[in-house]
Parts: C-alpha cells; sequence; structure tokens
C-alpha cells in the first residue's frame, strides 16, 4: 500500500473513530479474547483498510486492542501499523511508548537474561533521564554507549545495537542494517521503537511485557497527537495547560486526602509507580545493606501485576528474591507477616513487604492493631544481632481514603509507602496514572523511589495531571457514595439468596473508614466431588455475568475495573486481574465493583430474576 494511500485513510479514522478510543483506560472483556489481543484488532482493522471503510460504526465493532492503556489500545496500535507500512515493518515490530527510556531498558533486560552484548548508540544527546551509572549499579544492565554523528557511522557489532535519536519527526526512520533496534524519543510523545531484522523478533513479545508491567504504551492522546502530524493535519502543537497550576491541586488533593506531610509523586500507572518504588528501595539497600538480601514479600493470589513485576525484578538482580505471603481466605496477613520476617532476619536480609488492604479479591482487613505490633516488632538475626525493620509498601487502590500515613496513623512507627492506581476513584476511571506517599518514617526513602521514577520516564503527563486535578476533589465523596449503594446491593443479596457467600467489609470497619465498592461473591454449588462442585459455581458465575450485561448493557460491564464514575463491573479475578498468578492461587469467584452512579433498582431486579432461573 503506497504512503499517502495509508495517511489518506489513516486521516479519515482520525475524523470518524469512536470517541471512546480516546477516553477509555479499559477494555471490555465481552469484546476481548486475551489469547488473541495482540492480533485481533488489527487483523479485522486491515480488513477495514482494504474495504477503505472507515464509518464509525465499522470502527466502532472492532475487537479491543491489547489490555488496558499500559499494553496498548486502538490508536496505539494504528500508530503502530501506520509507522510499520511507511517502513515496510509488520505491525508488531513496531512498540509505542509514553516513556522514552523503558524501550531501551527493554532491550537491555533481555540481554542481560540472554548474556548478550549490546551496544547503545546515538546522535546528539541521550535523553536527560538516561543515568548509565545505576543502570548499571542497580539494574544490572550491561552495555557500551557510543555517540556518532551520523546513522551512517555505525559498525556491525557482536551483540545487539540500539540507536537512540531524539528528534520530532514522527514516520520514517532508516533502518540500517547494522541498527537491531532504533528508538524514536519525542519530546512531547514519548517514544517508538522498531525492531529491526527478523534474528530480532523474539525480542517482541519480550519487550512488549515490559510495556505492560514497568510502564504504559503512548497514551491515546499523544497517539493522536503523532498521527495527526503524520498526517499532515497538525504541526504538533501541545495544547495550552497550565502544567504547574495542575501538579499544585493534584499535590494539595493527595495531602487532604492522605494526611501525608510528605510530597507525593505521580506517574504514568500505578504498575509504574510500584516499579519505581520497588527499583527506589533496591537501591536504598544496594546502598545501605551492602552485601545483604533483599526480600520482596509479596502474597501470592495480589494482582497479577504486582506479583508478576516482583518476580522480574528478582530474576536480574542477584540478591533480589521474592518470598511468598499467604494473606487470603483462611490465611491472617499478620501471622503470617510475622512468620516470614522471623524466618527474614534469621537470613539478616532486607524485608519489603507489598500488600493490599483491604485484599483483594476476598476485600479482607487484618487487625490493624495487631498489624502494627507484628510489624515494629524488634528481631534478632542468627548471630543475636538486631535485624533490619520492615518497609511495609500499601496498595491501597480499594479505600484510597483511609490516611495510612498522616501523623497519627496506626501504622506512624513503622516505615511505610502507600501508592494507588488512579485509574481507579482517583481519576474515575480516566486516565491510568498513579501516585505514592510515604510517611515521616520513611521520608529518606522518597529521593530514591523518585530518581527511579524519573530515570524510567514514567512520570504523570501533563494531561493526566490536569484530568486527576479534576477528578481528586471529588474522590472522597465518589467513595462515600459508591459505598452506600455497594452495601444496599450487598444486604440485597443477602436477603434474596441467604446461601451465597458474600466478602465485604463489615459495618464496623466501614466506621473506621474502610468503605470499598467492590465485593466478591461466591454462589451456591452442588455436585457430588469438589470437581463438580467448582465447575458448577463456575458455570453459575458466569450465567450471572451474562445476564447482568444482557439485561443492563449501558450500565453492566465485564470489566475488571473499580471506581468508575458510573455503572457497574463484574469480572472473575482468577481470568483477569490474576492472569499471571499460580493456578492454585488463583480465585474463580465473581467481583462486582458498583460506581456511585447507577439504577442501583434495575440491578435488583436482574438479580431476582437470576435467582429464580436457579
Amino acid at each position: 500500500m503506497e504512503d499517502n494511500k495509508v495517511l489518506k485513510y489513516i486521516k479519515n479514522v482520525l475524523v470518524s473513530m469512536p470517541t471512546d478510543w480516546l477516553r477509555l483506560t479499559t477494555h471490555r472483556l465481552d469484546i476481548y479474547n486475551e489469547q488473541l489481543a495482540k492480533t485481533q484488532f488489527l487483523e479485522q482493522f486491515e480488513i477495514l483498510v482494504k474495504e477503505n471503510n472507515s464509518e464509525t460504526s465499522a470502527l466502532s465493532e472492532l475487537p479491543t486492542a491489547f489490555d488496558y492503556i499500559r499494553l496498548g489500545h486502538p490508536l496505539s496500535s494504528v500508530l503502530e501499523w501506520t509507522i510499520a507500512k511507511l517502513n515496510n515493518l509488520k505491525p508488531e515490530n513496531v512498540i509505542s511508548f509514553s516513556s522514552r527510556t523503558v524501550p531501551v531498558l527493554a532491550v537491555l533486560r533481555k540481554n542481560l537474561l540472554d548474556h548478550k552484548n549490546t551496544q547503545i548508540v546515538y546522535t546528539g544527546t541521550l535523553p536527560e533521564s538516561f543515568d548509565a551509572e545505576v543502570l548499571k549499579g542497580v539494574y544490572n544492565y550491561k552495555f557500551d554507549l557510543k555517540h556518532v554523528e551520523k546513522v551512517e557511522g555505525i559498525s556491525e557489532f557482536n551483540g545487539s545495537t540500539i540507536f537512540v535519536s531524539q528528534e520530532d519527526e514522527i514516520g520514517h526512520a532508516d533502518l540500517n542494517p547494522n541498527i537491531d533496534f532504533f528508538i524514536k524519543a519525542h519530546p512531547q510523545l514519548g517514544s517508538i521503537l522498531l525492531v529491526n531484522g527478523e534474528q530480532n523478533d523474539e525480542y517482541i513479545s519480550e519487550i512488549q511485557h515490559v510495556r505492560r508491567r514497568e510502564t504504559i504504551a503512548m497514551t491515546p492522546a499523544n497517539c493522536f497527537a503523532a498521527l495527526q502530524k503524520l498526517t499532515g493535519e497538525s504541526s504538533f502543537n501541545n495544547e495550552q495547560r497550565d502544567v504547574e497550576k495542575n501538579k499544585a491541586s493534584v499535590l494539595e488533593s493527595i495531602r487532604k486526602i492522605t494526611g501525608a506531610k510528605t510530597k507525593a509523586l505521580v506517574a504514568s500507572s500505578g504498575l509504574s509507580m510500584q516499579y519505581a518504588i520497588m527499583m527506589g528501595l533496591v537501591h536504598d539497600a544496594l546502598e545501605n545493606h551492602k552485601g545483604k538480601g533483599i526480600r520482596f514479600i509479596v502474597p501470592p493470589n495480589c494482582y497479577g501485576g504486582t506479583n508478576d513485576q516482583a518476580r522480574r525484578v528478582a530474576a536480574c538482580i542477584d540478591n533480589v528474591e521474592v518470598v511468598d505471603l499467604p494473606v487470603d481466605g483462611k490465611h491472617d496477613m499478620v501471622q503470617s507477616i510475622d512468620t516470614v520476617l522471623d524466618k527474614i532476619a534469621k537470613e539478616d536480609a532486607v524485608p519489603y513487604i507489598i500488600a493490599e488492604i483491604p485484599t483483594n479479591p476476598r476485600v479482607e482487613v487484618p487487625d490493624l492493631d495487631k498489624l502494627r505490633d507484628v510489624l515494629r516488632k524488634e528481631r534478632k538475626t542468627a548471630t543475636g544481632e538486631v535485624a533490619i525493620d520492615p518497609v511495609f509498601i500499601l496498595d491501597q487502590t480499594f479505600c484510597p481514603n483511609v490516611q495510612f500515613v498522616s501523623e497519627d496513623s496506626i501504622l506512624s512507627s513503622i516505615r511505610t509507602i502507600s501508592y494507588v492506581s488512579g485509574s481507579k476513584f482517583p481519576s474515575g476511571g480516566k486516565v491510568t496514572a498513579g501516585y505514592c506517599v510515604v510517611n515521616s518514617k520513611a521520608e529518606a526513602l522518597l529521593g530514591k523511589i523518585e530518581k527511579h521514577l524519573i530515570l524510567c520516564d514514567n512520570e504523570a503527563t501533563d494531561l493526566q495531571m490536569e484530568i486527576l486535578a479534576e477528578q481528586l476533589p471529588s474522590m472522597n465523596q465518589r467513595i462515600a457514595d459508591a459505598y452506600k449503594n455497594t452495601r444496599e446491593y450487598v444486604n440485597f443479596i443477602k436477603d434474596t439468596l441467604p446461601e451465597a457467600k458474600i466478602n465485604f467489609v463489615s459495618e464496623e470497619l466501614a466506621q473506621q473508614g474502610f468503605t470499598p465498592s467492590v465485593f466478591s461473591l461466591d454462589l451456591p454449588t452442588k455436585g457430588n466431588t469438589d470437581e463438580e462442585r467448582e465447575s458448577y459455581k463456575r458455570a453459575l458465575n458466569q450465567k450471572l455475568i451474562d445476564l447482568m450485561i444482557s439485561e443492563i448493557p449501558s450500565e453492566s460491564k465485564y470489566c475488571v475495573s473499580y471506581g468508575q464514575l458510573k455503572g457497574c463491573y463484574w469480572t472473575i479475578p482468577a481470568t483477569s486481574t490474576q492472569g499471571t498468578t499460580k493456578e492454585a492461587d488463583k480465585d474463580y469467584i465473581a467481583r462486582v465493583s458498583l460506581s456511585p452512579d447507577m439504577d442501583l433498582e434495575l440491578h435488583k431486579k436482574v438479580f431476582v430474576d437470576f435467582v429464580e432461573q436457579i
């Protein structure tokens, strides 16, 4: 297909594309097939290209691309497809990033694990956030840096050659055969990585996985701007935003909500925030506890991204290990922490605990007095010396209104870091940005966390900050309203189907401020064996979800999200958020999240219909 035909078609797509392509942060699982997510969208998009069909109705029917905004979305897929066509590459060989440094890190990570040499070649300068010393000393990456005046000056190399070019031009690349990975870093939009040569195809899925776990794809707004620039619709002109005012507003809102005396950090997503926390803590341990083992203590059934990311960090750094922390169902978080910390103390290692309160998906809150006591308990090493005290890293996405890091918090005597996924309540589902705060006891760690957030170029974009500035001031009221709906619905289900097992916070916990708007549902089952009972329950879960979506399509969605402005969201964690969790630790239960704005009476009516069918 000729370049001008490609660009003409894309120009038409930009005019008629569904508005959701710009504003949705979560996929609809009713049109999402995880096994085909990386190919299905473009296969059907190319059919429309051949038919020269850019009608809104046709584009709306395309299946969901990739997974959330992190791994990719319709506009990133279209941008990558367009750039691939302009450079005679396969679409999967072009990968967009919001970050300008992480694509380099993605190649370095694979080459570290494959014991392969890497040279990073550049003209002009490297992105300002690129810190070679830290990448070698903390991340354990190995590479040589080489400056050249022109692309032609790049010679053959025994290993991978990454060429980094900082330029405004988006589309065409000079794919010198001596370049394996061509990275175009745009000062405002992010970066585009082009994988050059069949010998490098094996890198593609690994690079995409880095994008999924440690950063995000180029945002929808920036992909849209890049496509406009490519089609000649506009020279790139950053919309006029009062960046400083928005940032000040966001930081002030976070201060009020969390009660933190320290400054907040805001990242492009919850997982990119978590990655900065993890790498910042590794950095601190390498400097202040030289030679000691580093242990990330993680619930095995927690959100799959957390679990996977922790193990990915451990795979790259020799003295980092992941330790399982059973927290849900029959396991007590406090007892598990006590046991694990005793073991790590004996090893004289550095303990970093990552936990969710309330837990996901069982929505459990530990006894906080006992949690405080077990975290601040002095422990001894095998030689009788005082062990290193733990850092408690708290994912409080379910209840971001609870002040865990204020001066008078129950955890004020423990080094505590709290972080929240911004795609949930902070933005009401409008952006993926996440934030982190620490208490005074952990303030010394904040500088290292910020350093790695900047190094990975994972700070929130200006538009993300603008949306957070709009949404954060109303967050606590939305949490209260959504909780009210959830409590009413939970009580209704208990009355209508008393045999169902519901996991939700008690009234007593709600009085203490734990007011989530998510609950999990174990429907009654039957059968002669455990396998039969499990199979029946899973089928019943699915039947309930399907009925809700078909009867209330304007509000009920099959989606993993939470804290949205409108509607009701249904999922089965084992098939969505626990995607990379070990099978034995998965929860095949229904998880339901309600919003402050929904037709609760209609949802009650459909549930009654469901009960009558069983």
